[in-house]
């Protein structure tokens, strides 16, 4: 009986631990392509770029955020 309560005790313990560190890289991963997308609207806007804004586009910046963004650039200039 007290094993399978340690057991259930140290499983809540470590699927806590999962959810808390997946919280905390998903909010990173947020930020970062909010980051990314207003960094390229930005520099569109003051004419840095001439980066179009397509879905395509729109994803590479939401999956690398600043370095996405970065890369489009450096693509568009050649």
């Amino acid at each position: 009986m007290l094993e399978e309560l340690l057991l259930l005790f140290f499983l809540f313990l470590a699927i806590m631990l999962v959810v808390k560190v997946g919280f905390a890289i998903l909010r990173y991963l947020v930020a970062n392509a909010v980051i990314g997308l207003i960094i390229l609207w930005f520099t569109n806007w003051i004419g840095i770029s001439d980066v179009p804004l397509t879905a395509l586009n729109i994803l590479v910046v939401a999956i690398g955020g600043i370095l996405g963004v970065i890369a489009l650039i450096i693509a568009y200039w050649f």
